[in-house]
């Protein structure tokens, strides 16, 4: 074969151009992928299906960050290493050795050598290691970043992104390494069954894109790493936040981010009315857990929403529900908006659901025997939600719909079987490729939901929350509007003598509307 000649399908097309031509009644619509006399297998294998949202340049520039570099071109140097921990992302079922194949199914096919030798179970189990997690975490936090637009429906409110902080925990293999490192839970009913890695999520509510994560030994309280995990709130942001992680220090960590905060509160917590206000919602304040902090004075103006729900239908129905904001003007942000954007928190709920149900088997604990591989898994997994997400966003967008709209479950199976077609089409074709993949997903629509208010109960045993039997409630698609079941509770002020008269710099600026004579 000459120099420059190509290797593939196309090299014996040409040479049958002019015989077949006119005995053909369709033409190839898709030109047939070809490769130079030199490409070396390990150079072309990549997940093109993902590019656009996966560039190969993050790819090379993490897989440089390996804890052990090498400049040989193994059957999987550290960059295809790296694109295999985010393929066995995608095929969570399968071992490692057949996810490989998948990966390489599509190029096989047609390249000069079928049956080009991959590497085996113990290579690719060096090569994850010989890897290590540095590369796959400093990956996720260089590319994920947030995905909504202004014009995303229900990713904003009152001009603040929606974000929230959740925890949960993930299963690992019963390895002396992982129990040592990990640990797990014990109870008078023994200990669990695997060890557990402490997981803590900072998702963005409208696409469902992860912006953050941390992992930590299973006795890590989440709130160390809701903490952490502040490091990526910013101005402009509006975090919603359970009643599990309220605390004076984080509200006061997060407006020293910039960002503003809207949350549940504890039953215990005290909240006295300092000043009511027009919409039913008033001002309180709040005092930090440290006591030499409380004798300094130090302190916090919050607006507080105290409601219940009035359709016997609804889980939560006759409680009493308290909710916090750093959002003082009642004008910009009335309380039954503020109510019914803290819903939008139960969108990490999914995400964590996505992962866990759709993604990966919850079943099955993960695969890696070792803490390095644990944390090196687990960031992958992230990696190809995220993946995912992005390209369902623009999707969405694409169609005028939310991201929330489209299923999850069915967008992983059509990229699962376009990463093939990515391989088998000339690069000058993927765009064509990539837009029919975004129209395949786009039409993969879930019927419109209700605000979640699903009850805490579960269908297996040994549990502290409620059993799941009998009757369930209705589902939310029937019930009535969330706004219209909501009845805000009108609160009373203490007797004049308690109050403290707030500080003119703790009151927001631009409010003549309110009254001081309540004060």
């Amino acid at each position: 074969m000459t120099p420059g000649e190509e290797y593939g399908i196309l090299g014996f097309a040409t040479t049958t151009r002019s015989q077949t031509t006119a005995e053909r009644s369709h033409l190839l619509s898709l030109m047939v992928r070809t490769w130079a006399q030199r490409a070396k297998f390990t150079d072309v294998l990549a997940l093109e299906a993902l590019e656009q949202v996966l560039p190969q340049a993050l790819i090379t520039a993490a897989a440089a960050e390996a804890d052990c570099p090498t400049r040989r071109r193994r059957k999987l140097p550290a960059d295809v290493t790296v694109l295999l921990c985010v393929a066995m992302s995608l095929f969570t079922h399968e071992a490692l050795e057949v996810v490989l194949a998948k990966m390489a199914h599509g190029l096989r096919l047609f390249w000069p050598d079928p049956d080009i030798a991959l590497a085996n179970k113990s290579a690719i189990s060096q090569a994850r290691y010989r890897l290590g997690a540095r590369p796959v975490v400093a990956l996720f936090h260089r590319l994920c970043q947030p995905l909504a637009t202004p014009r995303t429906p229900g990713a904003f409110f009152c001009g603040l992104r929606l974000v929230a902080l959740d925890g949960t925990t993930e299963d690992v293999p019963d390895s002396p390494a992982n129990v040592r490192v990990f640990g797990r839970h014990h109870s008078d009913r023994g200990a669990s069954a695997f060890p557990q890695a402490q997981g803590v999520y900072l998702s963005e509510c409208g696409t469902h894109a992860l912006l953050d994560a941390g992992f930590w030994p299973c006795h890590t309280s989440e709130r160390v790493g809701a903490f952490r995990l502040l490091r990526s709130v910013c101005a402009g942001m509006l975090l919603l936040l359970d009643r599990g992680f309220y605390s004076f220090e984080m509200i006061e960590r997060t407006l020293a981010r910039g960002a503003q905060v809207l949350g549940r509160v504890p039953a215990g917590v005290t909240l006295t009315p300092r000043q009511l206000l027009p919409d039913g919602s008033y001002w309180a304040y709040i005092y930090p857990a440290d006591k030499e902090r409380r004798k300094r004075g130090d302190h916090l103006l919050v607006r507080v929403v105290v409601y219940t729900l009035t359709d016997p239908a609804r889980p939560g129905y006759g409680e009493t529900h308290r909710l916090v904001t750093t959002l003082l003007d009642a004008q910009e942000a009335p309380a039954l908006d503020l109510i019914c954007a803290y819903h939008m928190r139960w969108e990490i709920e999914l995400t964590i659901d996505e992962i866990d149900t759709h993604q990966r088997l919850v079943q099955h604990p993960l695969r890696s025997l070792k803490p390095v591989g644990v944390i090196q898994e687990l960031y992958s997994l992230l990696l190809a939600h995220y993946a995912v997400r992005a390209i369902m966003a623009e999707a969405a967008t694409q169609a005028g719909l939310a991201p929330t709209r489209l299923s999850f479950a069915q967008a992983v199976e059509l990229i699962r079987v376009a990463l093939d077609d990515f391989h088998l089409v000339a690069p000058v074709h993927h765009p064509r490729l990539y837009a029919r993949l975004l129209r395949a997903i786009a039409a993969c629509r879930l019927p419109e939901r209700a605000a979640r208010t699903n009850p805490r109960v579960v269908k297996r045993k040994m549990s502290n929350f409620k059993l799941k039997r009998g009757s369930p409630a209705s589902a939310s698609q029937h019930l009535d509007a969330f706004a219209s079941a909501i009845h805000i509770l009108p609160q009373d002020l203490p007797a004049q003598q308690t109050l403290d008269r707030p500080q003119p710099g703790e009151l927001a600026v631009g409010l003549p509307w309110l009254a001081p004579t309540l004060i």
